[in-house]
């Protein structure tokens, strides 16, 4: 009986440190805290780099902003741009969508709403299933340990399998990717995502071109020791955009203050346009 136990114990540790079950996992409960998402509230702010050949930047564009979420929406209210506040006529245009969003949720029918959450369930179904082509699409492999913000992690590179055929058109994509993760232990999630292009990846009928060798580093942090969310988000990269534009850019976000919801709210319609507000 103790030998099959302990027998029964290495074949689960073998299959928890197998690198494809490590990715499956992590993929599965990366999706998992997207849908609790939907229960905080956050500020982030871009910078948007626009590059000359050499890689310095030609112009920055900034922008801050906090994301509120009216009955399972996610709206987003620009605070900043240019790292000054918005003039008084843009804060006005920002309250008026809020309110023109509340008004229209809190005149749904009951029907309305309930396909209204079936379609955006679809809608982020569907964005986020060529992740599930990773484990098969790859040749993963464990590199090792290491630690990320304290936290143990294991460390899993991957490149496409020759031959690899993927199944929907985001994952053929993926074909032209390599990179690594950084899983968090104790959680599955992933700590920390860098990739990096192989190829050239072409979408839109052809009109957007990413060339090699453009670059992406995700990284997500726990929050409340009940969800990982985002924290930083680096993209690099040049491309031909239509048939004469050639752009080179470096985009950043950082995510912060995330707040979760302590009481159920009710969406109310604010004051008619023009009407006062108090």
């Amino acid at each position: 009986m103790r030998r099959a136990l302990l027998l029964l114990l290495a074949v689960a540790a073998a299959r928890a440190q197998d690198p494809r079950e490590l990715v499956r996992r992590s993929i599965e409960q990366d999706q998992f805290d997207w849908v609790r998402m939907k229960d905080y509230t956050w500020q982030a702010r871009s910078v948007a780099q626009r590059l000359d050949g050499k890689g310095k930047a030609q112009s920055t564009k900034e922008e801050k902003w906090e994301t509120l979420i009216f009955d399972g929406e996610f709206h987003r209210r620009i605070l900043e741009r240019d790292g000054h506040p918005l003039s008084a006529a843009e804060q006005r245009r920002q309250e008026q969508k809020l309110d023109d969003l509340a008004r229209k949720l809190s005149a749904e029918t009951p029907e309305e709403k309930q396909r209204r959450v079936a379609d955006a369930e679809k809608r982020r179904k569907h964005d986020f299933e060529f992740l599930s082509e990773i484990p098969d699409l790859f040749d993963l492999k464990l590199e090792g340990d290491a630690v990320v913000d304290g936290r143990p992690v294991w460390v899993v590179s991957g490149a496409p399998r020759p031959g690899a055929r993927a199944k929907s058109r985001d994952a053929k994509m993926l074909l032209k990717v390599r990179g690594r993760m950084w899983i968090d232990k104790a959680t599955y999630q992933w700590a920390k995502v860098e990739a990096e292009t192989t190829g050239v990846i072409s979408w839109g009928l052809f009109l957007a071109r990413l060339n090699p060798g453009a670059r992406m580093v995700f990284e997500q942090e726990e929050v409340n020791s009940a969800i990982w969310l985002p924290k930083h988000l680096l993209l690099s990269g040049s491309g031909r955009l239509g048939l004469l534009k050639r752009l080179a850019e470096q985009d950043e976000i950082d995510w912060s203050n995330y707040r979760k919801f302590t009481v159920e709210s009710k969406v109310l319609p604010g004051p008619p346009a023009g009407g006062a507000r108090r």
